[in-house]
């Protein structure tokens, strides 16, 4: 079986599952083609495929144990050319997903000749379904319970005579005997909508799991790592219970519901805030399957894109803004009617200047536009979220603002994208920048170690100015895939400031929050741990051990050398995120979420917040976006598990193909965990997460302070001899169309999304190939002395150019005080509008000042691209590092600095009047 599929090689239950039937597939054509003579092994083999995939498809009903079942029935018989066909069908519905559009996607029940859905000899008159066919989404239900095979055959038969044609929705069944079937089902089958859980299941699975229990190593499908008692269970409701939150926990999307033959009356009070609803299980199946479609069509409303929708099929009278409108402005035109052909005539038919009605109001929704946030909120875990049409830059600006007046001091990574930058000079905050780690061999930062964080606090704290402390400011995950402990970081500050505020900037992080070991990363999902673990009465006595431990009066080197609880009688949870939903999810372009979760939102940020959100939304926004914003949410919780499990599949395949190539092996590799990730911040020392299965990778994230976001591929390229914007732009960009966003002198990243496609990880492989085979041939036909020069240059980028400089300091005219880092960008920023102020020096001219003892200070941003942060911020001093970082660079945009004027920079006069204006206050 060494040419079949092997779970070793695979990175999920997926792949693997998908490669099986491929292989299952040419196999049996293989067999329908031989002599029988030669059939023997080729037997052995599909028998040895059909083992493989039988434990797997217990999670599926398409195509199931039922579709091996007449498979394997086939084989059995010699039916060699049927097998072959039938096999392929089953195969190309799987790959193609053809099987959730076809007529009556019914169950073994309804079809005892085959497999769901594709049978061309079942009749189907007289199922509802085969009256409108492939108009209604497809989804599974997981049913927990230990039932024979006639049970099986019973319920799926009542269930599908309960169909009707006008059902909005069709679903198949898939049977889970046991706690451990069940975990397993829901982790790998992203079919699953909803799951009924009944009174009685075994804990552990009959079926032999371990194809698939090497994806999770048991950790994530064992029944007592759920807190479950095992066989010593004494009521089938705390198995229900326990069943019901560890499914919750992993894909807190689903739909449970609760059959049960004890007093449904008194279960439903204790376990309503688990279970959608809970049935008593002699009373039929009606409302069960009336349930069932109720839950998946709450999730699937989109109310602003169907208001949007009514609204464009409607006939109006505008006599009003915005003359595109209706499309009149475009389809009489003489001179642009290629606009109409392009875009179609949809896009100005749901154009409108009007912010009342049955569209909305962004500014002040009470409609659709209303229930289309809270249905995101739902969605993310939030408690609020606001829709934001011009990007995270806005969302970001929109919550410093509403978060942080003058002179209030603010906690930010320096390297963090400038709209944080700017937002602090519009807010007026007065700016501590936290320092990373560095990478200077790949020319770029980590994230912010939380010792840093806390030495700043604690620093600021001995001033006695820890309460003018407001918010802390920070990115997750990074560009370059750093990912953060929430929990954590939030935790250890607030146990220093009970009060402090948090931003999370997820701009491309959306995504995490459907799949469950990104989603504990995440915000909101952060924030309601905390809030939880607050308000357990346990964790009082947790944190008064930890007091003790501590001692009375611990000193700063105490604090920073322990893990801090924060004081439950004080804490307050108070946390931001956003999100740009274009980046990761489905949206048009600069659609963006802010999220709320934040226990003083109502009488401490409300008013603040709105008039925020008033300052920076236009009040003509693109209802398109919202509307796009809408769809992408329903998307997200429908099938987001499904489309990031196939996302980091795919980050995967990516990395292998590049590992495992001969050619391209030789000049590029991807950079690993611990390249990105010092060992010190990695107390798992699980180097590979993702190739150490699920369960690894969960064990990752839950302990360690950074992660590695794998569906990031930062690929080294110092071997090629071609640095990081040449290749991005000559190569892959300009010649083939490739697109990647982030490089260093030395690395391009690859990030995979949701659409991400096997056809676009194929080609941008045979992109690379080429590519390498054309450097392998100009290598080949150097001179001698030609050679020797590509080999300085490979050298050179392998090497360390210039250390990443960190954050200098504010020059004195601009610190409030001369104990505390703080600085007061926004009068630097402001000050620059005078050009009397300001002057231009070169890089050789600050050298000079410098040596003369001269302090050089910055007047505005200087911002190279890569990789993408200020440098220098208006007031930052200019320091011998970023010039030596700034003349090392070799890229080609840099933002507020122009080689032939040199840097902008303010006079002494200026400097010495500012000081002197601050003495005299």
């Amino acid at each position: 079986m060494s040419d079949l599929p092997t779970a070793s090689v695979h990175n999920s239950v997926g792949q693997l599952r998908a490669d099986a039937w491929s292989s299952l597939a040419d196999l049996t054509h293989q067999l329908s083609d031989q002599a029988t003579d030669a059939r023997e092994q080729t037997a052995e083999r599909l028998a040895d495929l059909l083992a493989l995939l039988a434990p797997v498809e217990t999670c599926w009903a398409f195509p199931g144990t039922a579709g091996l079942d007449e498979l394997r029935r086939l084989h059995e018989n010699g039916e060699h050319q049927r097998l072959a066909r039938r096999a392929e069908d089953l195969n190309r519905a799987l790959g193609s997903d053809s099987y959730r559009n076809t007529v009556s996607p019914a169950g073994p029940a309804a079809r005892p000749g085959g497999a769901p859905g594709i049978s061309g000899d079942d009749e189907t008159a007289d199922d509802p379904a085969s009256l409108d066919p492939g108009t209604r989404p497809y989804f599974e239900v997981l049913v927990v319970g230990d039932m024979d095979a006639a049970e099986e055959d019973a319920l799926r038969k009542e269930l599908h005579q309960l169909r009707r044609a006008e059902d909005e929705f069709v679903y198949e069944l898939v049977v889970a005997p046991s706690f451990e079937d069940a975990v397993i089902a829901s982790l790998v089958n992203s079919s699953l909508q909803a799951v009924v859980i009944r009174h009685r299941f075994a804990d552990r699975s009959r079926h032999d799991l371990q194809v698939v229990r090497r994806f999770f190593e048991g950790a994530a499908a064992d029944p007592a790592s759920a807190g479950a008692p095992g066989e010593n269970w004494r009521h089938s409701e705390e198995r229900a219970q326990a069943l019901g939150d560890r499914l919750l926990a992993l894909r807190p999307e689903l739909d449970l519901y609760l059959m049960s033959e004890a007093s449904v009356e008194t279960t439903a009070g204790r376990l309503s805030r688990r279970f959608q609803r809970v049935f008593h299980a002699r009373e039929g199946l009606l409302e069960l399957h009336l349930s069932i479609l109720h839950g998946i069509a709450e999730r699937f409303r989109a109310p602003f894109f169907t208001a949007l929708r009514a609204y464009s099929q409607r006939p109006t009278g505008v006599f009003h803004a915005l003359p595109i409108s209706r499309g009149t402005s475009v389809v009489n035109s003489h001179w642009i009617p290629e606009m109409a052909r392009f875009y179609g005539l949809n896009i100005f038919l749901a154009e409108t200047s009007a912010t009342s009605g049955g569209l909305d109001s962004l500014l002040a929704p009470t409609g659709p536009l209303r229930e289309a946030q809270d249905l995101a909120a739902k969605a993310f875990g939030a408690r609020q979220t606001y829709f934001v049409t011009n990007g995270t830059s806005t969302a970001n600006k929109i919550v410093v603002q509403a978060m942080v007046r003058p002179g209030d001091i603010v906690l930010v990574d320096r390297n963090c994208h400038k709209s944080h930058h700017y937002g602090l000079v519009l807010a007026g905050a007065h700016v501590v920048y936290l320092d990373a780690y560095p990478l200077d061999e790949y020319g770029m930062y980590g994230a912010v170690p939380v010792e840093e964080i806390k030495r700043k606090l604690l620093m600021l704290k001995q001033e006695g100015v820890l309460h003018r402390v407001k918010l802390l400011m920070l990115t997750n995950c990074t560009f370059d895939g750093i990912v953060y402990n929430p929990s954590r970081v939030m935790e250890e500050c607030l146990a220093l400031k009970p009060d402090l505020a948090f931003l999370w900037d997820e701009a491309w992080f959306a995504f995490a929050r459907f799949h469950p070991v990104y989603r504990r990363r995440t915000a909101m999902a952060a924030a309601r741990e905390l809030t939880d673990r607050y308000r357990d009465p346990r964790y009082a006595e947790e944190y008064a051990a930890h007091r003790e431990r501590l001692g009375d009066d611990p000193d700063d080197e105490t604090l920073l050398a322990h893990r801090l609880m924060p004081d439950p009688e004080k804490v307050r949870v108070r946390v931001y995120a956003t999100q740009s939903t274009h980046k990761t999810l489905t949206s048009l372009r600069q659609g963006s979420m802010v999220h709320v979760f934040d226990q003083d939102f109502r009488h401490k940020a409300a008013e603040t917040f709105h008039e925020a959100y008033m300052t920076h939304t236009s009040t003509s926004p693109n209802y398109q976006i919202l509307a796009s914003m809408d769809l992408g949410r329903r998307q997200a919780v429908l099938e987001g598990f499904e489309l990031v499990q196939k996302q980091l599949e795919q980050a995967g395949v990516l990395r292998d193909a590049i590992d495992q190539h001969p050619l391209l092996s030789r000049y590029l590799r991807f950079l690993t965990t611990p390249e990105l990730i010092p060992r010190r911040f990695r107390s798992s020392g699980v180097e590979q997460p993702l190739r150490t299965g699920l369960a690894r990778m969960a064990e990752a994230w839950e302990e360690d302070e950074f992660v590695l976001d794998p569906t990031r591929a930062t690929m080294h390229i110092g071997l090629t001899g071609v640095d990081g914007d040449t290749f991005k732009h000559e190569l892959l960009m300009d010649r083939y169309g490739v697109q990647v966003n982030k490089t260093t002198r030395n690395t391009l990243l690859f990030m995979t999304n949701i659409g991400t496609t096997r056809s676009a990880v194929a080609y941008l492989i045979e992109v690379l190939v080429k590519i390498a085979e054309d450097l392998e041939e100009r290598v080949g036909e150097m001179s001698p002395r030609e050679r020797a020069a590509h080999h300085r240059v490979v050298n050179g980028l392998g090497s360390l150019s210039a250390a990443l400089p960190d954050f200098s300091e504010f020059h004195p005219a601009f610190r409030p005080s001369a104990r505390t880092p703080e600085g007061d960008m926004r009068a630097a920023f402001f000050l620059a509008y005078d050009d009397t102020e300001c002057a231009y020096l070169t890089a050789e001219e600050i050298t000079e000042a410098m040596a003369e003892g001269r302090s050089v200070v910055s007047a505005t941003f200087v911002t190279p691209y890569p990789p993408g942060f200020p440098v220098l911020v208006p007031g930052q001093v200019i320091s011998k590092d970023v010039l030596a970082y700034m003349q090392a660079l070799d890229t080609r945009e840099i933002h507020g600095y122009a080689p032939e004027t040199g840097y902008r920079v303010f006079t002494e006069a200026a400097l010495q009047a500012r000081r002197a204006g601050a003495a005299a206050r």
